[in-house]
């Protein structure tokens, strides 16, 4: 599947967690996990066929909770939809290595996340 075939999908789980050796450690022996680290902060996990993170506890959110991230072939637009349907931006968007995302709460209060590798 192509990233053009997920657009408004979701596409990456990320987990808030306290220790991210911590976290490598238990999914590795638990599941048979493979990572990738991106600095002291974030690691990225591989379980075989979906793909996340472990982003070290950032203020606001609570260690183990998960963040949902979709996917969107054009981010700026997406934003635009989710602010017009109500949905609210709680982190603008910002770049990374691979692209940029914004993170938003839907009118239930659930938060998310909109990434696009563009």
């Amino acid at each position: 599947m192509t990233k053009s075939s997920n657009d408004k999908r979701i596409d990456y789980v990320e987990f808030s967690v306290d220790d991210i050796a911590r976290s490598r450690d238990f999914y590795g022996k638990a599941f048979g996990w493979s990572f990738k680290d991106y600095g002291p902060d974030y690691c990225e996990f591989n379980d075989g066929r979906l793909t996340g993170g472990f982003a070290l506890g950032r203020p606001g959110k609570a260690a183990g909770g998960p963040l949902v991230i979709l996917f969107a072939k054009n981010l700026d637009e997406t934003q635009r939809q989710v602010e017009a349907s109500g949905g609210k931006i709680v982190k603008p968007t910002y770049a990374f290595p691979g692209g940029r995302r914004f993170e938003f709460s839907d009118p239930d209060g659930y938060e998310l996340a909109v990434w696009s590798d563009k």
